[in-house]
């Protein structure tokens, strides 16, 4: 709860549409922090929300995809960020790598969609990134993700409403 009254106050005297689209590109809350901002506090349709919250989702993840690896490449040259990289590549191969490895792209499609802390768009390129996921099938990937994820954390949001009532 603290999170949220953080992200209110910080985007506070924006306008709504526009604090969504910020919340969604902030990388603890992203859409799962913006859709139930945008539908409980800021009171506004349901699709806007889910409209608003998937495009500012979004917007970090190009930047993310095309320049993970020369900024990694580039603090490499640092003991510190060498030594942080070969731990957190390890580390995420170790965890991961199974699931990546069986499901490929379509993994990387569940991971992003499911509504979870430490899943989502941000740590989709990470993911991207540490398994050599192409961009243009990454960049799908978390789409698809985001686009479902989007959708789940609606629905909990209003409380399991069904989709029909989200469309008008």
């Amino acid at each position: 709860m603290a999170v949220v009254q953080l992200l209110t106050n910080l985007f506070d005297g924006f306008p709504h549409w526009l604090a969504t689209i910020l919340i969604s590109c902030v990388p603890v809350a992203e859409l799962r922090g913006a859709i139930p901002i945008a539908l409980l506090q800021y009171q506004m349709h349901p699709t806007e929300a889910y409209l608003l919250a998937v495009i500012g989702n979004m917007i970090p993840v190009i930047p993310l995809l095309l320049y993970l690896e020369p900024v990694s490449d580039y603090l490499r040259r640092f003991r510190f960020w060498d030594k942080f990289f070969d731990w957190l590549f390890t580390r995420t191969r170790h965890n991961h790598s199974a699931t990546f490895e069986k499901y490929g792209t379509l993994g990387l499609a569940i991971f992003v969609a499911i509504p979870l802390p430490a899943t989502g768009a941000w740590s989709g390129c990470a993911a991207a990134f540490v398994f050599g996921i192409g961009f243009r099938h990454a960049l799908m990937a978390i789409t698809a993700g985001v686009l479902i994820a989007g959708v789940v954390v609606t629905i909990v949001t209003l409380g399991g409403i069904s989709l029909s009532n989200l469309l008008i």
